[in-house]
């Protein structure tokens, strides 16, 4: 790489290590962690570190690299990997540089620097990401790729700390050993965010109920988040009191202390199996990232004191100190970093970038139909065991007989996949013991016990937080969020979080879960905007992510399946949106017509694979494309206009992503005119998808849509005048003809 701009804080460790006075003979050793070996280990990583960040900015202004959010100032962090195993799940904050390379010499074989350098240059043979982003990670090494969404990581760390222990009881082998612990670091500025508190109070929840959760939480204290300070002493007034939460404070420009103070939380975490808290003090240098001008927010007097806390001139310092190192050879050990690094970006870059879009997408585009299928039939290995009784003379479990309601339907379906597979997980607030708002998940608690079956403290965060934790650690959550507006505010835990995983790790790790969220609207007696919500542009747009609208009964079994059998197969993250004003209806035209109700699908049968519609009738005048609770409006429609000599086919979608745009396209060209009777609302509802799948298909029939208005919906009968209607739906039908 050509001769690199010189930087302030590089010019100022060699000019402060080259005034160090050479100390007398070497001092003896220091038990534990301190000695030379650990000092040595820790300045290697640190000036690695170091010089990655030096090159990633040289790299930058070639344009020729892509992150330059460095780890400057924050090289201590190797400390707490040193206090760690290479087999524990680590969660970090974007300053870890130093962290990833002294884990990586935990590790033979790794080549960390390569590693990151590919990462930086966006090359395809980036050994986590593919040259989709820069992260740090590797799946040797235990560390999962971090996104840059402000403290979104913790809740998954919450989560995976609760899975270790949870899959270690139900006898669930996961990748991670029995006794491992996570890591998750964060800085200063995160630790205001609503995640992070939401997080660590559950982490602290857990501990308060003595639930095992060995979690180590790190907060990297460099006193500044971009540009706006964090007031001295917040961190240790927040966090440094917290009851549950022991609280280890070290400063970072104190390497000997910073190994020892690492080991001691490292250690009382593994030991006890519950949080603990290490307040890590740090700088930061070089600005918070290559286009940051830090002269404009903070006075040369201040960036020269956090010049004169780098860790590693304490480090050097303490090698010189203790006679390991001359200041000379302190220098020669930099410089010789300095040239690897160099001549390993030269060699990064010249390695093959992604080049295609399919290319790109392949880790959120896994599908596996004819496995999913598989899963999806199998009877499992206790209901294969029933039926072999029952051929020997036992007792099988009677086969349903009886008609079901969706609500029904699916509390029969989780029940099913419980006992299917015993990783699987059903949670949420009020699921357990009361059985749910709408009765959906009765009975399971009481069956299959409170190991798999529990309550959840209210946050949304942490709910979903869970189930990214449970995917990790091998399990197969079925989370249920109660509302659907309640999502809104853990939104980014699906989109942030869940789905780009496979994304940043190029597939090597996925959030297998299945979210089950009870919504949309027309509920009589109880409602309002906060229990009916038809808003689902947040999820429609998210790359990979299923979403299921099952509104038929039987339907909604079958739906079920397919969605655990996707998480289980493919790791596929799915939403499953359940119509509640549905849950209870048995009638769909006349009282006690029983219309709306469905025997339960045969296991072995019941399979609805992604992407595909539903057809109600054959007729050639008019295609109406509807799901949810459109579906009901639209066949009590479609009878009357039935009546009127209209012939009517009636589409239930079913799928909101994958849309089923073969089977769409197909029923639109079978009479030439489309209405699309959507529950959400005008602008960003279903309906857009499906017209702008017409068009790209290539139909040049007619279309319109009648939707549910642009509105929160409103309590009681006034609901009903911003909501999709049957009315609305037969006049714009026979205006259509």
């Amino acid at each position: 790489m050509e001769q690199q701009r010189s930087e302030p804080v590089d010019e100022n460790f060699l000019s402060e290590v080259s005034g160090m006075r050479q100390c007398g003979p070497p001092a003896a050793p220091r038990p534990g962690p301190a000695d030379a070996s650990g000092l040595l280990e820790l300045f290697d990583s640190q000036i690695g570190s170091r010089h990655l960040d030096l090159a990633a900015r040289e790299l930058g202004r070639r344009g020729s690299g892509y992150y330059s959010i460095g780890s400057a100032g924050h090289e201590s962090n190797a400390a707490v990997a040193a206090a760690l195993r290479h087999t524990d799940p680590a969660l970090l904050h974007y300053r870890s540089g130093g962290f990833y390379l002294r884990r990586a010499a935990q590790r033979a074989g790794t080549t960390p620097l390569r590693d990151v350098l590919l990462g930086v240059v966006a090359a395809a043979e980036e050994p986590m990401a593919g040259g989709r982003h820069k992260v740090f990670g590797n799946a040797e090494l235990s560390v999962l790729p971090q996104t840059s969404t402000i403290a979104s990581h913790l809740p998954r760390a919450v989560g995976l700390a609760f899975a270790l222990e949870r899959s270690r009881k139900l006898g669930v082998e996961g990748e991670w050993p029995r006794d491992s612990m996570v890591v998750c670091s964060f800085g200063d500025a995160s630790a205001n965010h609503s995640t992070a508190t939401g997080a660590i109070n559950t982490a602290l929840h857990c501990a308060y109920r003595m639930i095992p959760l060995p979690l180590l939480l790190v907060c990297e204290d460099n006193g500044i988040g971009i540009s706006v300070p964090t007031p001295e002493g917040w961190i240790q007034r927040t966090f440094g009191s917290r009851a549950g939460l022991p609280y280890f404070a070290v400063e970072g420009d104190e390497p000997a202390e910073c190994l020892s103070t690492a080991e001691r939380a490292a250690d009382w975490v593994r030991r006890h199996r519950r949080p603990a808290f290490l307040h890590l003090r740090t700088v930061r240098l070089m600005g918070h990232a290559g286009s940051d001008v830090e002269t404009g927010y903070r006075s040369r007097a201040e960036i020269a004191a956090e010049q004169r806390r780098d860790p590693l001139l304490a480090t050097g310092a303490a090698l010189v100190r203790n006679g390991v190192l001359s200041p000379a050879e302190v220098v020669d050990r930099y410089e010789a970093k300095r040239a690897e690094v160099a001549e390993t970006a030269e060699w990064a870059l010249g390695r093959r970038k992604l080049t295609s879009s399919a290319e790109i997408s392949a880790p959120i585009a896994r599908e596996t139909p004819e496995e999913i299928a598989t899963r999806a039939c199998s009877p499992g290995a206790s209901t294969a065991e029933r039926s072999a009784s029952a051929d020997r003379g036992g007792t099988a479990e009677p086969a349903e007989k009886e008609a079901l309601t969706l609500a029904q339907s699916i509390n029969r379906a989780l029940a099913e996949e419980l006992e299917r597979d015993g990783r699987v997980l059903v949670f949420g607030q009020d699921v357990a013991r009361k059985g749910g708002v709408y009765g959906v998940t009765r009975g399971l608690w009481k069956r299959f016990g409170a190991g798999r079956v529990f309550d959840t403290l209210l946050d949304e965060q942490s709910i979903l937080g869970t189930a990214l934790g449970a995917g990790l650690a091998g399990l197969l959550p079925v989370p249920e969020i109660q509302y659907l507006a309640y999502l809104h505010n853990a939104a980014d835990q699906l989109r942030g979080e869940a789905s780009t995983t496979g994304f940043f790790s190029n597939g090597r790790y996925r959030n297998p879960m299945v979210v089950r969220i009870p919504g949309y609207a027309y509920q009589r007696g109880f409602g309002g905007h906060f229990h009916n919500d038809n808003s689902v542009a947040a999820l429609l747009d998210v790359p990979g992510l299923v979403v299921a609208s099952p509104a038929k009964p039987d339907d909604a079994a079958a739906m079920l399946r397919t969605c655990v059998a996707a998480a289980a197969v493919d790791g596929r993250v799915c939403v499953f949106l359940e119509p509640i004003a549905l849950y209870h209806t048995r009638d769909l035209h006349e009282h006690d017509d029983e219309g709306w109700t469905a025997r339960y699908p045969a296991v072995g049968t019941g399979h609805v694979p992604l992407g595909t519609a539903r057809q109600y009738f054959a007729g050639s005048d008019l295609t109406l494309v509807t799901t949810g609770n459109g579906l009901a409006m639209s066949l009590r429609a479609a009878r009357r206009l039935a009546q009127r000599g209209v012939g009517v086919r009636v589409l239930d979608l079913r799928w909101l992503a994958p849309l089923p745009r073969e089977q769409l396209f197909t029923a639109a060209e079978a009479t030439g005119r489309v209405l699309i009777a959507d529950e959400t609302r005008t602008s960003g509802g279903i309906s857009e998808r499906v017209v702008t799948a017409l068009v790209d298909s290539g139909f040049t029939g007619k279309i319109r849509r009648v939707t549910s208005a642009d509105s929160f919906i409103p309590l009681g009968e006034a609901a009903y005048r911003v909501l999709l209607d049957e009315t609305g739906i037969e006049k714009a039908a026979l205006e259509m003809l």
